[in-house]
C-alpha cells in the first residue's frame, strides 16, 4: 500500500469565525476536507457577538416603556414607578450571546474543525502565520468581515461604535448619533426606546441612503414624532471633553451637549494588515477583497466571503456565499450566492421589511413603473391614540405585471417581509397579489387589498 503525504497541513484555512467563515468551513468538513479556522476574537462573529444577535435583544428591551404606557388602553393598571435596568439588560444579553458563542464552539468542533485562537496573517498564497506556528492550505477562504469607520476628527477617541455601544457601563441620558444608515437608525431607536434624549446627525438631508425614498421619509416623521432630533446636512468637526459629557461641533456651527456620541458612518473592510497584498491578493478602493461570481480573488486559491468582500453585508447573504464556495471547491457543485431580490429588515422602530428595487431603481431600469400603496393607522393604536402609521408600497413592472419591489414599515413587517421575499423572488404578478384572499385583520392584509394604482413613476421624475 502506498501512503501519500498531503503536500499542505490543510485542505482549508478559514480567517475569521463569522457566519460565513463558519458556514464555509462546517460544510467544507462535511465534504471531507482537512479544515482550520483562525479566530483573534471569539467565535461568532459581528452578527452573533456584537451586531444583530445583541442589537435585536436591545431592541426588544426598547419596545417594552411603549408597550407598557399602551397597556392602560387596554385595560391593565400598572401601579408603582416603573424603572429600567441597564445592568440588568446587558447582563442577560451577554448570557444569551456566551449560549450562542458555545453553540458556535461546538458546532466546529462537530464538524472536525481546528480552531486557533489568533490573528493569522498571509505570508503566502498557501502560508499563514498565527498563534506562533506557520501552517500551510492548498486553499485559503478570507471571512474577516468588516469594522466601524471612525471619522478622522479632533477628539474621535471619546466616541464610541456599535461596538462599545453593547458594553456601556451605563445608559446615556444624551446620545448623538452620527450617520443615518441600519445602524445608525437603529440603535436610535434602541436608546430612545430605553429613555435616553437622542439626536441624529446626518450629512445629508434624508435617513437611509440606498432604500426607498418613501420609507426613508416615513422613517423620519415617526422619529421626530417620537421626539428623536433630526439635525440634517452637518457633519461632526470635533468632539471636546468636558466635565459635564461631550460637545459635538458640527460643520454647520451647530455645538451640541451629550453624554455620548456613536459614529454609526459606515463599516469598512477587515483586511488591514492580513497580508494580503504579501499574497498577491487584489483589494478594492475600500480595501475589499475583489472576487468573482463564485467569491474567487485574482489569486486561484484564494477566496473571500461576507462583508470583506463589500458585496452585499447581509449575515444571511455571507452566510449562503460561505456555502456556495464550499460546494463549490470541496463538494463538486458549482454553486453562486444569488445577491439579487434580497429580503432585508431594519429594526428601527417602527420597523421596516424590504425586498426587490425601490422605486427610482425599478424607474430606471424599466422606464415605467406602476407605484401601489397603502397608509393606516395600526389596529392596535386605535384605542392607545398613538400617532404612528403603518405605510406599504408594491412596485409593478406594468408590460410583465411582475411586483419588482415590496416596501413596508410598520409595526411586524420584518416577519411579513420574509414571506413576501418568497414572492417577489419567484416572480409573482399584482394580479396574483390580488387573488390571493387576505387574512382579517392583520396588517399584511393591505398586500393583497391595493386594487388602485396610486401613480406612475417614470424614470425621468426618478432621476430627478
Amino acid at each position: 500500500m502506498t501512503i501519500h503525504a498531503h503536500p499542505f497541513d490543510h485542505d482549508l484555512f478559514v480567517i475569521g469565525a463569522g457566519s460565513g467563515g463558519v458556514r464555509a468551513a462546517r460544510i467544507s468538513a462535511g465534504h471531507g476536507a482537512r479544515v482550520a479556522i483562525a479566530e483573534e476574537y471569539r467565535v461568532g462573529g459581528t452578527c452573533v457577538i456584537r451586531g444583530c444577535v445583541p442589537k435585536k435583544l436591545l431592541s426588544y428591551a426598547s419596545h417594552y416603556g411603549e408597550d407598557i404606557e399602551d397597556a392602560a388602553a387596554y385595560g391593565w393598571s400598572v401601579t408603582g414607578p416603573v424603572t429600567f435596568d441597564w445592568g440588568a439588560l446587558i447582563a442577560a444579553k451577554d448570557k444569551e450571546i456566551d449560549r450562542l458563542n458555545g453553540l458556535y464552539l461546538k458546532g466546529l468542533e462537530t464538524a472536525g474543525v481546528t480552531l486557533i485562537e489568533g490573528r493569522a496573517r498571509l505570508v503566502d498564497a498557501h502560508t499563514v502565520e498565527v498563534a506562533g506556528q506557520t501552517v500551510t492550505a492548498a486553499h485559503i477562504l478570507v471571512a474577516t468581515g468588516a469594522t466601524p469607520e471612525i471619522p478622522d476628527i479632533p477628539g474621535a477617541e471619546h466616541a464610541i461604535t456599535s461596538n462599545e455601544a453593547f458594553h456601556l457601563g451605563e445608559l446615556p441620558k444624551r446620545v448623538v448619533v452620527v450617520g443615518a444608515g441600519y445602524i445608525a437608525v437603529e440603535f436610535a431607536g434602541i436608546f430612545h426606546g430605553l429613555g435616553s434624549h437622542v439626536t441624529i446627525v446626518h450629512r445629508r438631508g434624508q435617513l437611509l441612503r440606498g432604500f426607498d425614498d418613501d420609507i426613508a421619509r416615513h422613517l423620519g416623521d415617526e422619529y421626530a414624532r417620537k421626539g428623536i432630533d433630526l439635525h440634517f446636512n452637518a457633519s461632526p468637526t470635533a468632539i471636546d471633553k468636558t466635565p459635564l459629557g461631550l460637545v459635538l461641533h458640527l460643520s454647520d456651527g451647530t455645538a451640541i451637549e451629550t453624554d455620548a456620541v456613536m459614529f454609526a458612518t459606515g463599516r469598512r473592510p477587515n483586511t488591514r494588515g492580513l497580508g494580503l497584498e504579501a499574497a498577491g491578493v487584489e483589494l478594492g478602493p475600500k480595501g475589499e477583497v475583489k472576487v468573482d461570481l463564485y467569491s474567487r480573488s485574482n489569486v486561484p486559491n484564494i477566496y473571500a466571503v461576507g462583508d470583506v468582500t463589500d458585496r452585499l453585508a447581509l449575515t444571511p447573504v455571507a452566510i449562503k456565499e460561505g456555502h456556495a464556495f464550499a460546494d463549490t471547491v470541496f463538494g463538486g457543485r458549482p454553486g453562486l450566492a444569488d445577491h439579487n431580490d434580497v429580503p432585508t429588515a431594519v429594526f428601527s422602530q417602527p420597523a421596516i421589511g424590504t425586498v426587490g428595487l425601490t422605486e427610482a431603481q425599478a424607474a430606471a431600469r424599466f422606464g415605467t413603473v406602476d407605484i401601489y400603496e397603502a397608509g393606516f393607522r395600526p389596529m392596535k393604536h386605535t384605542l392607545t391614540g398613538r400617532a404612528t402609521r403603518t405605510y406599504m408600497k408594491l412596485i409593478v413592472e406594468p408590460r410583465s405585471d411582475r411586483v419588482v419591489g415590496a416596501h413596508l414599515i410598520g409595526d411586524d413587517t420584518p416577519e411579513i417581509i420574509q414571506a413576501l421575499g418568497i414572492a417577489v423572488k419567484m416572480g409573482a404578478t399584482k394580479a396574483q397579489f390580488d387573488r390571493t384572499v387576505a387574512v382579517h385583520p392583520t396588517a399584511a392584509e393591505e398586500l393583497v387589498l391595493m386594487r388602485t394604482r396610486a401613480r406612475v413613476a417614470k424614470a425621468e421624475a426618478a432621476a430627478s
